[in-house]
This record gives structure tokens, C-alpha cells and sequence, in this order.
């Protein structure tokens, strides 16, 4: 990280688009999102779904794969999480 990324990072003025591992998971899977792409409502919704217990980004990414993959590919329109993650972030940089 250069100095002047700590900088704005310590000031708080570093953008979404610079960090966005600070967007919130209910933010990139937001209603709409989930709503269009999958019989659920909330993100928290469909990780119930798969009786997935995940507060954080950290939880998901310690999902086995192939599971996670298969929970998504069944219950969403997406062959598995790297492809609705990448949409999601497409989707929310849009905006």
C-alpha cells in the first residue's frame, strides 16, 4: 500500500470502488438483486436456505466450494458463486 492509499484509507476518504470488501453483504445482495435473481427476498434469506451460518465475508470463504457452489447453482440463476458475486459487485458499481 503506497502512503498516500494509508492516508486516505486513515481518513476515511478511500472509495468503494478502491475497497469493495467494505460494501456490506445485505448492500451487494440487496433486495432487488436477490429478488431478480433467485425465489429469495434477502440474502439472508437464501443462506438460511442452505443452513449456512455467515455474518461476514470471511464466513462465506470458509464454505467449501463445491458446496456453496451447488447451494447457488440450485436455489439462483447463477452456475455458482463466483459469478453471482462478480454480478452482485457489477451491479452495485453501476449504481
Amino acid at each position: 500500500m503506497s502512503f498516500d492509499e494509508l492516508l486516505k484509507e486513515l481518513q476515511g476518504q478511500r472509495t468503494i470502488e478502491e475497497d469493495s470488501s467494505h460494501i456490506s453483504l445485505d448492500e451487494l445482495f440487496n433486495e432487488s438483486f436477490m429478488v431478480k435473481h433467485s425465489n429469495f427476498k434477502s440474502f439472508g434469506e437464501f443462506l438460511e436456505k442452505g443452513n449456512f451460518q455467515v455474518k461476514t465475508r470471511e464466513d462465506i470463504n470458509n464454505i467449501p466450494d463445491e458446496l456453496f457452489d451447488r447451494h447457488v447453482a440450485r436455489e439462483t440463476g447463477f452456475a455458482n458463486w463466483k459469478s453471482m458475486l462478480n454480478t452482485a459487485t457489477m451491479d452495485y458499481a453501476s449504481k
